[in-house]
């Protein structure tokens, strides 16, 4: 085993391709971990053994099955993916040589709905499948006797936004972008997003500084209501913000009939626009004794500048 050795799961993903060529530049050797093997430093499923373990320090999981809001995916997927495969690489963890575990998950493995800040002490109720798939994996994960010289991090994110990110936020800068008023004004609320930059100096920090095992939620400083998010795009693109608000009820309606006849704009995506959902980070920020602050206006309207650029 090499100390600077590191193994990536689900490399091609959006935190995958920011955080490898992150811990590059940090000196570390990073091996992606994928379906196939796509090259001869590469790893695949099938043929990864605890021998490769062996040789590396550290084993980061971003591989997962993302929430479809589109409700196409079956049930089964989500177990498969996010909770099978986990036990599974963990196992092989176990067995070997490594010192670290990384397990990315979720806000939602704890929570779909959120009365205050959610911290790590909140206790399991995900609301999803997909939550549920990454509760089942955590509780695997923790309920598993490490041995004294190896770590276990889970982290818990949550929405998670930057450069090339094309989630939710690109929804509402397309909307933005094209003069077109925002309908959910009249849903006053406050959400806190983690930028990528974040993401990947957390784990960059956990590798190096080795903090005692624990479960770490994942957000910037501080929460930020969806109709300010409007205003912060309109002003990173030089547009003038136009807010509406139209009425709730009718706008539930709408998502209503958008869930029964499969259409986008559905009641979960009313939920995870117009929600509150607000993420405490002060364990993780504490434990790693940092003091700067994860802005998140800045890191906001540099993911939006990003979209000007790729559109």
């Amino acid at each position: 085993m090499k100390q600077n050795n590191v193994i990536i799961s689900g490399a091609s993903g959006f935190v995958g391709q920011n955080l490898l060529p992150f811990l590059k530049t940090e000196n570390w050797n990073v091996t992606p971990l994928s379906r196939k093997r796509e090259n001869s430093i590469s790893l695949d499923y099938n043929n990864l053994t605890v021998n490769d373990f062996n040789s590396a320090y550290a084993f980061i999981h971003l591989a997962g099955k993302a929430h479809d809001l589109k409700k196409t995916s079956n049930d089964e997927e989500y177990y498969e993916v996010n909770t099978e495969l986990t036990k599974q690489l963990f196992d092989l963890f176990l067995e070997s040589d490594a010192k670290v575990f990384i397990y990315f998950s979720s806000v939602k493995a704890v929570a779909d709905e959120v009365n205050g800040v959610l911290t790590e002490n909140h206790p399991y109720e995900p609301g999803t499948v997909y939550g549920k798939s990454k509760a089942l994996a955590e509780q695997y994960l923790l309920n598993k006797s490490l041995p004294s010289n190896k770590k276990l991090y889970i982290l818990r994110p949550c929405m998670i936004h930057g450069p090339g990110n094309k989630g939710n936020l690109n929804l509402l800068y397309r909307v933005v972008s094209k003069g077109i008023p925002y309908p959910l004004g009249a849903f006053d609320n406050k959400r806190s997003f983690v930028s990528i930059n974040t993401i990947t100096h957390v784990i960059d920090e956990l590798l190096k500084r080795l903090p005692d095992s624990g479960v770490f939620n994942l957000a910037d400083d501080y929460a930020i209501s969806t109709n300010d998010l409007i205003r912060v795009m309109a002003l990173a693109i030089s547009k003038k913000p136009k807010v509406l608000a139209i009425n709730k009820s009718f706008l539930r309606f709408i998502a209503g009939m958008g869930t029964l006849l499969q259409l986008p704009f559905n009641k979960e995506r009313l939920q995870k626009l117009t929600e509150s959902y607000e993420v405490s980070n002060s364990k993780i920020k504490t434990v790693l004794k940092i003091n700067k602050p994860f802005d998140t206006k800045a890191g906001l309207t540099a993911t939006i500048k990003s979209f000007k650029v790729t559109q």
